[in-house]
């Protein structure tokens, strides 16, 4: 049994033991370890030239890491809180999702940015936003987002073998709790696959990230109330696995979609759409988001107030049940 933080730490000794050519940069990666110590122990087995630390510049770490995958390697960038990434948006927007097609397809950026992302923690300003919007936004670039500690190790790894570059975004929310099982072996989790969290027959729950286990938290309630949920997890947000959620959706006719980041332009927002578009005649009710607010994430004092609840969530879901 493993922690998140412990099994994506698990991936990184595998990947960089099972290619030469996957190195891992960033701030404070090698001597601390990581300020949540993801990155433990790569320093000490694989050296300096494997694990190193970098000045407190991400547009710098990004943009030598483009030029690095450009000549064959395979980077494996930290951006040490969410919000820290911004600094980077230019190299991610103007050169990391555009070389393939830049290239017509014959240079990889096989580059893996990895970032905790969310709230849920107590932490300061700009050390918990949700940036998965402007991610899944940019063409060229996939965007994973694991709930558990298999999926944190598998989603991982597959990241780093992709010849695209990938965005992982990992709930510090949930690097210690809850543990769970994590194979030893390959055990990848392929990008663009939902998986189905618990099973229903009434109405879905989709979710991803720190928001899956909201969502399971608040099918129990409905549970009590006689509503029978299924809760999906969209695993990886680009690309879409629509047709789980378009065969979940034809079972159910209801749709709640929940996420942390503010409303308005959110990824929930895109799977409304994909299931209004594809889907229509399945629906028996409106599609609800359930979403943070439309403003900048809040002090620690508030931010209870600001996250998604079980009681929002299962209002959304009274509501849209209340449709015939």
């Amino acid at each position: 049994m493993k922690t998140l933080v412990e099994a994506v730490n698990q991936a990184l000794h595998e990947e960089l033991e099972r290619d030469p050519r996957v190195f891992v940069m960033g701030e404070d990666v090698g001597v601390m370890g990581g300020v949540f110590r993801a990155t433990s122990g790569l320093l000490e087995r694989f050296g300096p030239d494997r694990c190193f630390d970098t000045p407190l510049a991400e547009a710098g770490i990004v943009g030598t890491a483009v030029g690095l995958a450009l000549a064959g390697w395979r980077p494996v960038c930290e951006m040490q809180f969410d919000a820290f990434s911004y600094p980077a948006l230019d190299q991610v927007i103007a050169h990391v999702g555009r070389y393939r097609a830049r290239s017509s397809g014959h240079a990889e950026m096989a580059m893996v940015l990895r970032m905790p992302y969310g709230g849920g923690v107590r932490a300061p300003e700009l050390h918990q936003d949700s940036p998965e919007a402007h991610y899944a936004h940019t063409a060229g670039i996939k965007v994973a987002v694991p709930s558990t500690p298999a999926d944190a190790r598998g989603l991982l790894s597959a990241a780093i073998r992709d010849p695209d570059p990938v965005i992982v975004l990992e709930p510090k929310r949930l690097y210690r709790a809850p543990r769970g099982e994590v194979s030893e072996g390959d055990g990848l989790v392929p990008l663009g696959r939902a998986r189905i969290a618990a099973p229903g027959d009434d109405l879905t729950l989709i979710a991803y990230g720190a928001m899956v286990s909201v969502a399971l938290d608040a099918r129990g309630e409905l549970l009590d109330r006689g509503i029978s949920a299924e809760v999906i997890d969209l695993r990886t947000l680009t690309p879409l696995d629509e047709d789980t959620i378009l065969k979940s959706l034809a079972k159910t006719g209801r749709a709640v979609v929940v996420q942390e980041a503010p409303r308005t332009c959110g990824f929930a927002a895109e799977v409304a759409a994909v299931l209004a578009e594809r889907s229509i005649f399945d629906l028996r009710g409106p599609v609800v988001r359930v979403t943070g607010y439309d403003i900048p994430y809040p002090c620690s004092s508030m931010e209870d107030a600001y996250l998604p609840s079980v009681q929002r969530v299962t209002a959304a879901a009274r509501h849209t049940m209340e449709f015939e």
